[in-house]
């Protein structure tokens, strides 16, 4: 008998090896390279896996296709990350911190599609059946009309689906606990993941249903598995947030039918995962605008404007190195914003500890968030509010020059419409933005270096900040 083939694939890439070393040479991860046992070769060799090929049909570029139809899901927030709502025989893949509530999203989601007359198969890996029961016991969906199973064998579940021909969605929950006997390794691990999607994305291209994915991800937040799986499906949405905080955060990262950068806010409450409508206004609710080192961004994420405050706290250190701690943004960019402020600007905050914090628990990464940093940041040296009905917006180079950002009369509309009435922002350059709509309720302040930032800033009354928090 021929002794077996042990081979090592990585959990982080999928690079397959023959032998173990400590350092994946494809992407460089550390300690991911894991055993596991060789693909048996068919009986008859390498001949028998020939088969005769048949043309392919090779057509041009020109021609109409008609958009996907949408099923939605009736949860308008879920439904904007989606692109409009579920694509037929698309495959979705949602990941997430434990607990964030990623099951309770998608079980709302299953049961509001099941009450609106659609046909809703659940399959869960990591729960039994009481304990599904009790969460939707928690959260009032008793009566929803949804098929339950609990079940990880990938044979049975395959097996199972074709007695649902009128499925429009699939859960799998998770595709980690999934497993099949084709394949010689435990549940979890590359290879096992990488054949359980396969067969059930080859499942749902051929019945035509949607399938959600639930995906655990690492200690460093990525999806775990091998990466090939987020190239498998067709939409990535990662669910992020602070179980601090009471928000969660449904963002896209992949997205074949629709926008790749659009997110969805929910709040957690008792009842579980609530829409909010109007996320800048809870996002602001709590706000004080007569403390020095706050300000507020007018961001965007995606096509959505979110007004977030953005919170600074500078505390002197005399001696060792100061410490710069971030919460919600870049650690790079904010290094680069001190190094700006203080070479182009004269600002001395080399010998203070920066604490950087956007509240809410929302995670911003575009650039247009510069300008509101370097007001807290202003702010906080100066020890002066900035003006409560402001907001900020503009990327910063390293020369101190404030840079356009994409979609500024949408960030400006959503100022006005929450009752501010000035807006800091980059110069206006001739065309497009020369000629942008600012709304009549709002002043426009244009910004075209960071020492008029600070000019903006030290305008304001001094010693404001200290004697409204004393009062």
């Amino acid at each position: 008998m021929a002794k077996p083939v042990t081979l090592y694939a990585c959990t982080a890439c999928g690079a397959v090896t023959a032998k173990w070393s400590g350092r994946c040479e494809s992407c460089g991860a550390w300690n991911t390279l894991e055993e596991q046992a060789a693909p048996r070769p068919l009986p008859g060799g390498l001949k028998e896996s020939r088969r005769a090929g048949t043309r392919i049909e090779f057509v041009g570029l020109e021609g109409t296709t008609p958009p996907p139809p949408r099923v939605p899901t009736t949860i308008a927030e879920f439904d904007r990350v989606l692109g409009g709502g579920l694509v037929p025989a698309s495959v979705v893949l949602v990941g997430g911190d434990p607990g964030i509530g990623k099951s309770t999203l998608l079980l709302q989601a299953s049961a509001a599609l099941g009450r609106a007359g659609r046909e809703v198969v659940y399959i869960s890996g990591e729960e039994s059946i009481g304990q599904i029961r009790m969460r939707a016991a928690r959260l009032g969906l008793t009566a929803a009309p949804l098929r339950l199973a609990a079940a990880t064998q990938l044979g049975d579940i395959l097996a199972s689906l074709p007695q649902f021909p009128e499925a429009a969605l699939v859960v799998i929950d998770s595709i980690q606990t999934m497993w099949t006997e084709s394949v010689d390794s435990a549940p979890g691990s590359v290879t096992q993941v990488r054949a359980s999607a396969f067969e059930l994305i080859r499942a749902a291209k051929t019945q035509g249903f949607a399938l959600l994915l639930v995906g655990h991800v690492t200690k460093e937040g990525a999806l775990a598995g091998p990466r090939v799986l987020e190239h498998m499906v067709d939409v990535v949405l990662h669910f992020e947030g602070d179980r601090g905080h009471q928000f969660r955060i449904l963002r896209g990262m992949k997205n074949r039918f629709g926008a790749t950068d659009e997110i969805g806010v929910f709040e957690m409450t008792g009842r579980g995962l609530a829409e909010v409508a109007n996320p800048s206004a809870l996002f602001l609710a709590e706000r004080r605008g007569n403390v020095a080192g706050s300000a507020v961004l007018a961001g965007l994420e995606g096509s959505r404007p979110v007004l977030v405050e953005i919170q600074c706290l500078l505390a002197p250190n005399p001696g060792g190195a100061p410490r710069r701690s971030v919460i919600g943004w870049d650690a790079g960019r904010l290094s680069m914003l001190l190094a700006v402020l203080e070479t182009r600007c004269g600002l001395k905050l080399a010998m203070n500890d920066v604490y950087l914090n956007v509240a809410g628990g929302l995670r911003v990464t575009e650039p247009a968030a510069d300008l509101a940093v370097a007001a807290a940041l202003i702010s906080a040296a100066a020890d002066v509010p900035t003006d409560p009905e402001m907001v900020f917006f503009g990327e910063i180079g390293l020369s101190g020059e404030a840079r356009q950002v994409a979609q500024t009369e949408l960030r400006l509309k959503e100022a006005a419409k929450l009752g501010f009435t000035r807006a800091a922002g980059p110069k206006r350059v001739a065309g497009g933005a020369a000629r942008m709509n600012v709304p009549k309720s709002l002043t426009l302040i244009e910004i075209g270096h960071l020492t008029d930032l600070v000019g903006v800033i030290a305008a304001r009354p001094r010693g404001t900040a200290k004697q409204k928090e004393a009062g």
